[in-house]
């Protein structure tokens, strides 16, 4: 049960080092710490979806209607986000699982065959009577013109199928990440956290909508800034924060709150204390799937045994790593532990692109 105490120890740590007020450290390249990466087995279950980028030019005005008229001249593709979580959290050379429901359509194979290049083992349930998830960008004159999406609910013999591999695979892994884009790939979430909790696993949940009650006893809730004033209401200081955080790890006995706040860093929330990451200055790109980069660095790194606040400071390392790339992109193992510039933009050009959540 490596993944449950390592759970207790970062909650340990992580509220022993906000007392102290303990300055973030900087990252390290030891082999010691990359090879403690490997190690990590982690399970990602959640919403899968395909992110098509067109990119063209913009050369006239439709005479149908006033819009542009978009010559595409490439097309790119990418896993979006469940599959985005487990592509970075493979990306830090943990054993990665993916869990989750496709259609059985073009876009739900060109997943999986995207997903077999990232070295990632899938186990993705098809069903026929849905489509898979694609979000659909046309980029022209270096920006987003349109997004268009193509989404259905899984049907009730997928999620149960799904949750039956999911108990199966408990035993053989030591974090949990559950990716909620309010897709219904999550619709047995409740039962999902009681099981891995009573396994002994570390349970990280990317939340969605306003009613968090389905998260109950988790490990880990990662909320953005504007994902958590829809749930807890605006504050006026950072002490009614606080106060709101605690209300509700109390209220839903979950481990610990981590709330993801754009410049302000990031803010991690245990019973009794407060630990603050100030942000990494850097030029923000893009901060689409920042979030995935969060919790899967933290996921990876509980995983492989760290505390909670040394995962928190890795994981605001990557967030300002990843921000600085086009669309939903990962943060590889050299550019957290040396060598951060030379495998930079290894994979993903820059273009403009969206807003953070979908």
């Amino acid at each position: 049960m490596r993944a449950a105490r390592a759970t207790g120890k970062g909650l340990a740590s992580a509220s022993t080092q906000a007392r102290a007020q303990t300055k973030p450290r900087g990252a390290t390249s030891s082999h010691g710490e990359l090879d403690r990466l490997r190690k990590a087995r982690v399970l990602v279950v959640g919403d899968v979806m395909l992110d098509r980028y067109w990119f063209g030019d913009v050369g006239r005005i439709s005479p149908e209607a006033p819009v542009p008229v978009v010559k595409i001249d490439r097309v790119e593709e990418r896993p979006g986000g469940a599959a985005n979580v487990a592509r970075n959290a493979a990306a830090l050379g943990a054993d990665v699982s993916l869990l989750s429901v496709v259609g059985r359509d073009e876009a739900g194979s060109a997943l999986r065959r995207l997903l077999r290049r990232e070295h990632i083992t899938t186990q993705l349930h098809t069903d026929a009577g849905v489509q898979t998830t694609v979000k659909l960008r046309v980029i022209g004159r270096r920006q987003q013109l349109v997004r268009v999406d193509f989404e259905a609910p899984p049907g009730h013999e997928a999620l149960v199928s799904k949750l039956r591999d999911f108990e199966k695979l408990l035993p053989s892994i030591d974090a949990v990440i559950l990716s909620d884009y309010g897709k219904g790939g999550l619709t047995h979430i409740v039962k999902m956290i009681r099981m891995a909790r009573a396994a002994g696993k570390a349970v990280l949940v990317d939340p969605k909508g306003d009613d968090y009650s389905r998260y109950r006893g988790a490990s880990l809730i990662t909320p953005n800034r504007a994902e958590f004033r829809e749930v807890a209401g605006s504050w006026k200081s950072e002490t009614e924060l606080t106060r709101k955080a605690n209300d509700l790890i109390r209220r839903l006995h979950i481990g610990a709150l981590l709330i993801t706040r754009s410049e302000e860093g990031m803010t991690l929330y245990v019973p009794g204390a407060r630990f603050h990451v100030p942000a990494q200055a850097r030029e923000v790109y893009d901060v689409s799937g920042a979030g995935d980069t969060v919790i899967a660095t933290v996921g990876v790194m509980l995983g492989s045994g760290a505390a909670l606040d040394e995962a928190v400071r890795l994981a605001n390392r990557a967030a300002g790593i990843v921000v600085g790339k086009f669309g939903t992109a990962v943060v590889r193992r050299e550019e957290l532990f040396g060598r951060e510039e030379d495998g930079r933009m290894r994979d993903e050009r820059q273009e403009p692109s969206d807003d953070a959540r979908r």
